[in-house]
């Protein structure tokens, strides 16, 4: 049974030989309550897969996210959020770099972090 999207869906189809369902996002708890959304969110970025497509889609699909992962004017990765896929910090890779092949296949999910500052 497909659901319709809405703040609680959740594409449930997994990668397929004939090509991938998308790329998986995994975002941080307080991302996760703001979209309305539990567990990690699919995406289908526009080709090349990259960071700005990604996050492109993501805005895309929850409008409600939009600023909180980069700034809403220059588009920049906001100071204290990371991007990592496995223990590979992509953080500061340019924004139209493409990400790995595991990534753009939805095998390996793109991981937002909210960094941790003070002391």
């Amino acid at each position: 049974m497909t659901q319709a999207p809405g703040p609680l869906y959740r594409d449930p189809s997994p990668p397929t030989a004939t090509g991938p369902a998308g790329v998986r996002v995994r975002l941080p708890a307080q991302l996760r309550v703001l979209a309305g959304v539990d567990g990690e969110v699919l995406v289908r970025p526009a080709d090349p897969v990259t960071q700005r497509a990604v996050l492109d889609a993501l805005e895309g699909r929850y409008p409600v996210l939009k600023g909180t992962v980069r700034d809403r004017v220059t588009a920049k990765r906001r100071p204290f959020i990371r991007f990592f896929v496995g223990e590979e910090d992509l953080s500061n890779q340019a924004p139209d770099e493409r990400l790995p092949p595991a990534v753009a296949a939805g095998v390996e999910p793109f991981v937002v972090v909210g960094a941790m500052a003070g002391g």
